[in-house]
């Protein structure tokens, strides 16, 4: 991960912020005057785009996964164990990866027969949940990372 200081023309700016996140993984771009207001300085932390064997497929991430219905059950059962012992950071850590797998796996399920709810936004805050938990050292999509992340945990217990 890296730093990006740009100083450009303000008429530049959105040329160059989009060449920017299209080479690499960009988290917020900040955009500040220059001293004499003539130009715009541009501030960024970026990252190489990851190779697309690190990122699995929802189909590759979840093939062993439980059933929506068994996963729904040992989320609620665990919530209540997390809730009652907050010490237990593997714990912890684990039922928010299946919590973010099941509702990303909803949220996939809802895109495909196009039920309109709000899965795709309550998936996302729950990757982003982990993210903040797991404070990866790439840039990259909360639910591919949650993908990403399943994908590992299956294969590490198999």
């Amino acid at each position: 991960m890296f730093e990006i200081r740009i100083i450009c023309d303000p008429a530049d700016t959105d040329r160059v912020t989009t060449a920017l996140t299209a080479a690499f993984t960009t988290g917020s771009i900040r955009r500040h005057p220059t001293r004499d207001g003539d130009r715009t300085r541009l501030y960024l932390t970026a990252d190489h785009r990851p190779t697309p064997a690190d990122w699995p497929t929802a189909e590759q991430a979840y093939a062993d996964a439980p059933t929506i219905t068994r996963e729904i059950g040992w989320v609620a059962r665990t919530a209540r164990t997390v809730v009652a012992n907050p010490a237990d950071s593997e714990l912890a850590r684990t039922y928010l990866l299946r919590k973010a797998a099941l509702l990303d796996r909803i949220a996939l399920h809802d895109d495909q027969h196009h039920t309109s709810t709000d899965t795709t936004a309550v998936a996302e805050e729950a990757a982003l949940l982990l993210l903040d938990l797991d404070q990866p050292a790439v840039i990259c999509d909360p639910r591919a990372y949650v993908r990403q992340q399943y994908a590992h945990r299956t294969a590490d217990h198999h």
